[in-house]
């Protein structure tokens, strides 16, 4: 009885990859594919770590402010606002030369001049006399020219929202970074500070403040810093409380990264969006806010030609019937924060990429 021959049959069942006829080639690729695949890992593995996984952080960037800016540019509402603003920054720029003294001379930074008139000088014009060629916006009680002093008095109410603003965030954001990522007895000490201030009106601590250092540019900015940078602590810290325990924050913990390292780097930087929105809309905020100290009479001296105080020295002139006097510095504070809140609607729709596209264009 003869015995069957080796087969890779066995009954029904085939098996493949026994057959002794292999394709010698299919070998030596398959082995020499997996001798190159060992050298890559070999050779990236003693790679230092920021050479074998190359960054994407500066791509990523780059491609979010794009899609913001996309986002952003096209809202019409928002790019109005934004070109209002700029317009208006470019006038109380160019409205009277720049200059700065040093060591006993005078630099001029800005020679240029929108205002017709110097908006000190009295007596260009007729006292109270209505607008004209020569007085767009008419003259005041001293007979200043109103046109020159609402162009000049952009400078004062929009730098000091700007300066206001900037200072606030400088101290919210770091209070309230802190005080949600470390947690315990620090965010219970800051958060009680933060509560005690928020017990006092925000227009009634901020007379206090004026009243204590007296009238001033910088006493007035600093006023509106103290009252404002609890809402950036606050807000801050309740974003700062909702990624503190995400997975990438928890893996850099584990790698050793530093807090400050931490906060800077990875916090910080996705809770940040409600802070910006906020901060934009409260630049009008702080603007009302200085010309209702200048209409008090607590914000910069008499005679500046700031935009509140402007409405303070109206209210005699507007019960003798001459309107002008207090109609253009309020047309303006009004443009300026119906703009700046324009832009901050258009921040707060570009920095949500869930904002649907259709309801983005008909805004």
């Amino acid at each position: 009885m003869t015995r069957p021959g080796p087969t890779t049959r066995r009954g029904r069942i085939r098996i493949e990859g026994f057959d002794r006829d292999v394709d010698e080639t299919t070998v030596r690729a398959s082995t020499s594919e997996r001798a190159v695949r060992d050298d890559d890992f070999e050779s990236t593995r003693s790679r230092p770590l920021a050479e074998a996984t190359p960054s994407t952080d500066a791509a990523g960037s780059r491609s979010q402010t794009a899609g913001v800016w996309a986002r952003f540019r096209t809202n019409r509402s928002a790019t109005l606002g934004a070109v209002l603003v700029l317009g208006l920054a470019l006038v109380a720029v160019f409205a009277r030369p720049l200059e700065v003294a040093t060591m006993g001379y005078r630099i001029t930074l800005q020679p240029f001049a929108l205002a017709p008139y110097d908006p000190a000088a009295m007596y260009v014009g007729p006292p109270n006399a209505g607008p004209s060629l020569a007085h767009p916006f008419g003259t005041d009680w001293a007979g200043r020219d109103v046109f020159s002093r609402v162009l000049v008095g952009g400078r004062y109410s929009l730098a000091i929202g700007a300066i206001a603003v900037a200072l606030a965030l400088g101290i919210g954001i770091p209070v309230g970074a802190v005080a949600g990522y470390v947690g315990g007895w620090v965010d219970e000490l800051l958060m009680r500070l933060v509560d005690a201030l928020y017990a006092f009106p925000f227009l009634v601590l901020a007379i206090a403040v004026v009243a204590l250092l007296g009238q001033g540019f910088w006493n007035v900015v600093a006023a509106l810093v103290v009252t404002g940078w609890l809402s950036y602590a606050r807000l801050l810290r309740g974003e700062v409380l909702s990624i503190r325990d995400a997975q990438y924050v928890r893996a850099s913990s584990a790698l050793g990264t530093s807090t400050r390292t931490i906060l800077t780097r990875h916090v910080v930087p996705n809770a940040i969006a409600p802070v910006i929105v906020q901060a934009t809309l409260n630049v009008g905020t702080v603007v009302l806010a200085a010309a209702a100290l200048g209409f008090l009479g607590l914000g910069l001296p008499p005679g500046t030609p700031e935009w509140g105080t402007m409405l303070a020295r109206g209210q005699t002139a507007l019960l003798q019937g001459h309107w002008h006097v207090t109609v253009f510095p309020g047309l303006a504070l009004f443009l300026f924060v119906l703009a700046i809140n324009l832009v901050g609607d258009g921040v707060a729709v570009a920095l949500d990429p869930r904002t649907d596209d259709a309801e983005r264009r008909g805004r």
